[in-house]
């Protein structure tokens, strides 16, 4: 009751991106009840159907790290003054923000049963098309426990990852004290230093890299073999004749990116602040690098995913007798949703966490117009590292499946 009373009171953007994450819900949990009113339809094809399932660990992942990173910015989860001593302590709080997810996710579940139900044509006085007829297995009785623990899948793993995120930390609390002393003692700029220059390069960054190379290699080793027409691409329910090493390497290729995410975001602050920086420069390098963590890895699944993307695309283009399903379609466009939503929610973290450095810099007489310059040129940065790695990762991805 108490999560319920917070939502309510909440703040409009608050409230948007709790909606952002049931409509994510939602359609997660229509694709995992396309695959089961599949299976249902097509009992003979029990491999087929068990991929498609598969298929839809990808927008479950997406949706997961939506909810998470909305619940790390929502103000009910972060302690304040005075909280403890009405019984709102870290503990309480995290079980608060839990359990809004969960709320958020139960609702997008229920919204997808009846959208599911309704297009299925299991609703009084509706008709099934034919397309829906074939795609969720309309006619046919679907499993009700089944249905249940699909829908249920989202919910009960997007709270249980919220928990373990935004679970007390000690050592945290106290760094967070301390990082705000610092800045409310006027010196934001020799504390972004110092913390900056400790480590020059995170050590995720080779590794990532590495992975990334041997992903692309496991691919194009995998690809010389003679190709099947057929199984260009694999699809949900194309996906068994297709070379598992493709997606192996694709994985591997995926990870690589998330791991170097913070590392090519740390990078992307040194060289602003290379050289003989101005103000503005040296600023704008000195918080790119002190968020890297932050808004690293947000970042390095957005790049994999728009990788992903583009790569498909590429191959599609290069097999127009097999066109983007409403499925995949749908799928494909959850997740870039997905993980554009979290990169910009973890920028929305990082802005709160620099609240006490933007105040200080502003008491020392800063103009907005500098701060906002230094916004833009952190984003430049990040596009003109990050931008170019993408696209040769995903031409290199998709080259060894276009011959």
């Amino acid at each position: 009751m108490l999560a319920l009373r917070l939502a309510r009171g909440a703040h409009p953007l608050v409230l948007l991106r709790r909606l952002l994450v049931a409509a994510a819900s939602g359609g997660t949990g229509f694709l995992l009840l396309a695959a089961l009113g599949h299976a249902a339809a097509h009992p003979a094809t029990a491999a087929d159907s068990f991929v498609r399932l598969l298929w839809c660990a990808v927008p479950v992942a997406a949706t997961i790290q939506l909810a998470v990173s909305t619940a790390r910015t929502d103000p009910a989860s972060r302690p304040q003054r005075g909280m403890s001593a009405a019984g709102l302590g870290p503990v309480r709080l995290t079980v608060i923000a839990a359990t809004s997810t969960a709320v958020s996710c139960v609702l997008g579940s229920f919204v997808a049963l009846l959208a599911f139900l309704m297009v299925r044509g299991d609703l009084v006085g509706a008709t099934a098309a034919d397309s829906a007829a074939q795609l969720l297995g309309a006619g046919h009785s679907l499993p009700l426990a089944g249905a249940m623990i699909l829908l249920a899948v989202v919910p009960v793993t997007a709270a249980t990852a919220t928990a373990v995120v935004l679970r007390p930390r000690r050592n945290a609390r106290g760094a967070g004290r301390r990082m705000g002393a610092s800045a409310g003692a006027g010196e934001p700029l020799t504390a972004m230093d110092t913390n900056s220059t400790a480590s020059a390069v995170p050590a995720a960054l080779p590794w990532g890299m590495a992975l990334t190379a041997a992903g692309l290699a496991l691919e194009t080793y995998v690809s010389r073999g003679p190709a099947n027409a057929d199984t260009l691409l694999p699809l949900p329910g194309r996906l068994i004749g297709s070379p598992p090493g493709v997606l192996a390497g694709w994985a591997l290729s995926t990870l690589g990116l998330v791991l170097a995410g913070p590392g090519l975001a740390r990078l992307s602050g040194r060289l602003l602040a290379a050289g003989r920086p101005g103000a503005v420069r040296l600023l704008a390098g000195r918080v790119l690098q002190e968020e890297s963590r932050r808004i690293g890895r947000p970042l390095g699944v957005l790049c994999a995913v728009a990788s992903g993307g583009y790569a498909a695309v590429k191959v599609y283009e290069a097999a127009p007798t097999r066109p983007f399903g409403p499925l995949t379609g749908l799928g494909a466009a959850l997740v870039l949703a997905c993980v554009t939503a979290s990169a910009l929610t973890a920028a929305l973290e990082a802005r709160w966490a620099r609240t006490h450095t933007t105040a200080a810099l502003r008491r020392l007489g800063t103009p907005r117009s500098v701060l906002f310059r230094a916004s833009v040129l952190r984003v430049l940065a990040l596009l003109v590292v990050l931008g170019p790695l993408t696209w040769v990762i995903a031409e290199l991805a998709a080259l060894p499946l276009l011959h």
